[in-house]
């Protein structure tokens, strides 16, 4: 029996890839594709796979779809797939159900010893999202601060404020993000340390996880190109 895997990416270059690649192994075949997050949702239950290679930065957020999918259908591995290599975006891919995280950067073999470990039922993290880090007891400071649930503030957020954040949790950079709501890339980073004051938060996984926590990462806000 081949491994059946699903590519879950919005961009259709990587995707193309990463098909030739699989259905070149003798033990895999791709068996569907989506461009997004809820296209996944929908399509997971009818293709049926093992496993399921899921980007977080694209549009109907990859963390959301990841938990659709980790309750609807269980006997489905994700395996995360992305450019994102901080332990924060690591920790938070594996509370929302993923069986393992590989970075774009990864060499194929190493992609495709993940893919095959996860369809076994086990977990797979890429050693350069540096796993000791993760998982080690950090200091006091940072404990209070990743184990502390995310609160309101205590003025609540703007319109142009709740822009930036939604858009720096779905990755897009601070260039991108200007050419967007048409303003310069200096404000951008002024809003975005405006945000870190205000909520309270000190990096960029803490942004993703406020975004989440507080269920602003939806399909109308505009998503990762």
């Amino acid at each position: 029996m081949k491994i059946r895997v699903f590519i879950a990416d919005d961009h259709a270059v990587l995707r193309s890839g990463l098909r030739l690649l699989i259905n070149g192994q003798p033990d895999m075949e791709v068996v569907g594709e989506a461009a997004d997050g809820l296209q996944a949702e929908q399509q997971i239950p009818t293709t049926a796979p093992d496993v399921v290679l899921m980007d977080l930065s694209m549009p109907h957020d990859g963390l959301h779809a990841i938990r659709q999918i980790s309750q609807a259908s269980p006997a489905t591995r994700v395996l995360v797939l992305t450019m994102h290599d901080d332990p924060g975006y690591l920790r938070l891919a594996l509370s929302a159900g993923a069986a393992g995280y590989v970075v774009k950067t990864a060499v194929d073999s190493e992609l495709l010893t993940a893919i095959r470990t996860v369809a076994q039922g086990r977990t797979f993290v890429d050693l350069s999202c540096d796993p000791d880090r993760m998982f080690a007891d950090p200091p006091e400071t940072d404990q209070n601060r990743l184990r502390r649930p995310t609160r309101p503030p205590d003025q609540p957020l703007s319109r142009r404020e709740r822009e930036v954040l939604t858009r720096v949790a779905r990755g897009f950079t601070n260039q991108e993000i200007a050419e967007q709501l048409s303003l310069s890339v200096k404000t951008v980073e002024t809003y975005r340390a405006r945000l870190m004051v205000k909520l309270d938060l000190r990096s960029r996984a803490d942004l993703v996880r406020y975004a989440l926590d507080h269920s602003l990462l939806t399909s109308a806000e505009s998503p990762r190109a």
